[in-house]
């Protein structure tokens, strides 16, 4: 029997002590609930017909709990949940600012409609094999990325939707798939193991991965440690993730591949959780290194922007054009990053969740028009609006929307932009910005010239009806963009709060350790 101690131990300065509340879970039921619903899927995995309602009804109560984490965030500021009842830095730590948990709202928005309209894109064998549980768990892995307070987690979270992406770009195992899951997987693994590297070498720096804890202590090791180098590491990992130029060749070699609604979900949600681990690393944890790098970064989004339409404009293939455009996204997004001021940061905020929205409802209307046309090709797709005038109004407000036109959402991040890279002294990157969408106007007029406008022509091979879930789908997206675009107020608000968020470091700090500051 042992002998009790002599010593009284005060569990209050490692433990939680205090019970936790309902509204504190949902911090983590982002996570919880796609987790859960896909491993219900997995039990009823011989009953397809069920998978489709049961994914809707995970990914919809899962929206709710991200409607309720924002409405508390944007209310109380930062929301904490530490794993395990142990305090930061010894637990594991969810913490949901306005960043994360908008960005998280608006992933999980495009996720639902995509469910809805897989229910006619796939079929009873691509259900078979996996594509809803698949699903849910990449969302899974997504939310965990917006949501952790922990460096590695965001690896492990990273690393959880990468896998259940393999799985949804191999579904169906064609030749092309295969091809493109291949050169995803190989250059997607060369920036997970830079990732790793970066991970290490903050450890042996900080002897920490608690975000919170590493900004606090990052002031004290500048001096000694080379947080440059490793901020350059991050840039780099994070970039590929993100399909930065000159590391974005993965993504036109794979999107086009899989089905049509996981190429949805890859390019309006896939991109974005870099663009957000870069803004969470560089503005967040390494402002200094930030700002000394914003030359570089700047140069690489007018790269990014530019270079990427540009591969748009000469493809022919409906799904490598929105693959460069996605690309060229992504450098408008940078732009916010390299200028670091509140202004840029809620334009790139505000552009995020626009891009989410815009991307996966053009990944959509491909679908929409291949179902159709007959196919994806440039070349046959044609007479659109004879047949179908109400695609044709769906793609006209798309493509208003990805060329940054009103009265759709892409105007109102651009001109926020366009006036920080003014403000900041870099008229020729706000020149790339406007340049970007002259090109972006360009590229996808000619896509709705030949699809739309352009007579049938006699032989291009016949469509079949199209279900009225590919119009639903289309509705329920073009709807927020429109919105956004004539009634910009509420979500400049809420980007504006997501951009505070990061660039107040001891708010976040202390939401993580209550009564403590950056040192």
């Amino acid at each position: 029997m042992a002998a009790e101690s002599a010593y009284a131990v005060d569990l209050s300065r490692a433990m939680v002590m205090v019970p936790t509340t309902p509204a504190d879970w949902l911090v983590v039921g982002p996570v919880a609930i796609p987790i859960v619903t896909g491993a219900l899927l997995l039990m009823v995995r011989h009953q397809t017909r069920l998978h489709g309602s049961l994914a809707v009804a995970g990914l919809f109560a899962t929206l709710l709990c991200n409607i309720g984490l924002l409405a508390r965030v944007l209310g109380e500021g930062p929301q904490v949940m530490t794993m395990g009842r142990w305090l930061p830095p010894f637990g594991i730590s969810f913490a949901a600012d306005a960043l994360g948990a908008s960005l998280a709202l608006v992933a999980t928005l495009v996720a639902v409609v995509c469910a809805l309209f897989a229910a006619n894109d796939i079929g009873t064998v691509g259900r078979r094999y996996g594509f809803y549980p698949f699903m849910m768990l990449m969302m899974a892995g997504v939310g965990g990325s917006f949501l952790t307070g922990d460096l590695f987690n965001l690896y492990v979270w990273f690393e959880v939707f990468l896998i259940s992406s393999f799985g949804l770009l191999v579904l169906g195992s064609q030749h092309r798939q295969l091809d493109g899951a291949t050169k995803y997987a190989i250059l997607n693994l060369v920036g997970t193991t830079l990732f790793l590297i970066s991970t290490a070498l903050a450890y042996g720096i900080f002897g920490t991965l608690n975000m919170a804890d590493i900004a606090r202590k990052a002031d004290g090791l500048r001096e000694s440690a080379p947080l440059t180098t490793l901020a350059v590491l991050y840039l780099l990992a994070f970039g590929m993730k993100a399909a930065a130029f000159p590391v974005n060749f993965w993504l036109p070699a794979s999107y086009h591949t899989p089905r049509i609604v996981t190429a949805a979900l890859f390019g309006g949600v896939l991109t974005k959780v870099g663009v957000y681990a870069l803004l969470r690393v560089m503005v967040l944890i390494f402002p200094p290194e930030r700002a000394l790098l914003s030359g570089l970064i700047a140069w690489v989004a007018a790269a990014t922007m530019v270079i990427g339409i540009m591969g748009a404009l000469a493809q022919s293939d409906l799904r490598r054009v929105l693959g460069f455009v996605v690309i060229s996204g992504v450098g408008v997004m940078l732009a916010g990053l390299a200028l670091g001021t509140p202004e840029g940061l809620a334009g790139t905020v505000f552009y995020a969740f626009h891009s989410m929205i815009a991307m996966t409802a053009l990944y959509l209307l491909a679908g929409v028009m291949n179902s159709l046309g007959g196919g994806y090709s440039l070349r046959s797709l044609s007479g659109l609006y004879a047949m179908h005038p109400l695609v044709a109004a769906f793609a006209l407000i798309l493509v208003l929307a990805a060329a940054g036109l009103p009265p759709a959402s892409g105007l109102w991040p651009k001109v926020m932009l366009v006036r920080a890279s003014l403000d900041s002294g870099l008229p020729w990157l706000a020149f790339a910005i406007l340049a970007t969408g002259l090109l972006t106007t360009l590229a996808l007029g000619r896509v709705f010239i030949l699809t739309v406008w352009r007579p049938r022509v006699a032989e291009k091979p016949q469509g079949s009806a199209m279900p009225q879930t590919g119009y639903l789908a289309l509705a329920a997206l073009c709807l927020p963009i429109v919105l956004m675009g004539v009634y910009p107020e509420p979500v400049i608000g809420v980007a504006r709060q997501a951009a505070d968020a990061i660039l107040d470091a001891p708010t976040y700090i202390g939401s993580v350790f209550p009564g403590e500051t950056a040192q």
